[in-house]
């Protein structure tokens, strides 16, 4: 009885062991099975999310920044699938957009892919760096703060950035772009160019790109302003006498008799030359005009009432070019 007792005691213990056992097996069968289906199941991200990948980051960095984001549930257990499971291929620095519901394989295959996120901002032709500095100081996804910039030093353009990056970065790519663009159509320039300076050719540039917004008609509102300046003639465009009322933001009213007589550093109606600096950022067809003038004994100007301009060689011509003007205003009801 007591032999007996003895090996049903053994077996009892055998098969508590071999239940163990097979508990253990199912368990890490399970484990196993949810590691692996956790590659490609669906992720937690109920929505899409950005995330910005810096340059030099590690994939240990951006699943970190996976799991701060939502994409994935756990950043060591898509660290510890990628390394298993992945290609093998290096993660892209940028600006990433997950998709809702990806999966850890789907996550790896798009910061491998590097098909990052554009985000432009733009910079219209005739800015002033005034309206520059807001444009940046507002947008959120930038970081930083910076000075207005030099009037004239920003080529107007649009521009690709990553979120969170400074704003001072930023400026300095339109600058730097400006720079560039500048020194390269300056060594281009025509024979007939009356700017003597980059410089010069930036100041004048801003007035033609404020004085039309066709282009065709640049080169001669660059031909016009540069036989002024031959003959010593005032320039008289009004945007310069608004640039030291509003520091080149819009008037809103009309001008009025004693701002057109007002001694300045940029009001050219009392005064002969350029003014002593840009009044708005040009673009790369003003600064082109004025490097390369129209051919023209035109001296005057005015608005036509289509958008454009019909210019004069004589002030009698122009006199009449401005009665016809002013007909199309009264027409208008606009005087």
């Amino acid at each position: 009885m007591v032999m007996m007792a003895r090996r049903s005691n053994r077996n009892s213990k055998q098969r508590l062991g071999c239940i163990v056992l097979l508990i253990g097996l199912a368990v890490a069968a399970f484990i196993a099975f949810r590691f692996v289906a956790g590659w490609t199941e669906q992720g937690p991200a109920a929505q899409d999310v950005s995330v910005v990948v810096r340059e030099g980051s590690t994939l240990s960095d951006a699943a970190v920044l996976l799991k701060q984001a939502g994409a994935v549930r756990s950043a060591d257990a898509f660290l510890t699938r990628a390394k298993i499971f992945g290609a093998g291929t290096p993660i892209k620095a940028g600006e990433f957009v997950i998709p809702a519901g990806a999966s850890n394989s789907d996550i790896l295959s798009i910061l491998q892919g590097g098909k990052t996120l554009t985000r432009l901002i733009t910079i219209p032709e005739g800015m002033p760096s005034i309206l520059v500095h807001e444009r940046l100081m507002a947008n959120d996804q930038l970081t930083g703060d910076i000075p207005v910039p030099e009037e004239g030093s920003v080529l107007p353009d649009s521009y690709a950035f990553d979120k969170g990056e400074p704003r001072a970065a930023v400026l300095k790519r339109m600058q730097v772009a400006m720079d560039e663009a500048l020194a390269k159509l300056w060594a281009e320039r025509a024979p007939n160019t009356v700017a003597k300076t980059p410089k010069e050719a930036i100041i004048l540039a801003s007035i033609v790109e404020k004085e039309t917004a066709v282009a065709s008609e640049r080169p001669t509102v660059a031909g016009v302003y540069s036989n002024r300046l031959r003959t010593n003639m005032m320039l008289q465009a009004d945007p310069t006498i608004i640039y030291p009322i509003t520091r080149g933001k819009p008037l809103g009213r009309r001008i009025r008799k004693s701002e057109i007589a007002d001694v300045n550093d940029y009001n050219t109606y009392a005064m002969v030359g350029l003014p002593k600096g840009p009044i708005a950022n040009p673009g790369r067809l003003s600064i082109l005009a004025v490097l390369h003038p129209a051919e023209t004994k035109a001296l005057y100007f005015v608005a036509d009432g289509k958008g454009g301009h019909i210019f004069a060689d004589t002030y009698q011509q122009h006199n009449e070019n401005v009665r016809k003007w002013f007909e199309i205003r009264r027409s208008r009801g606009e005087l």
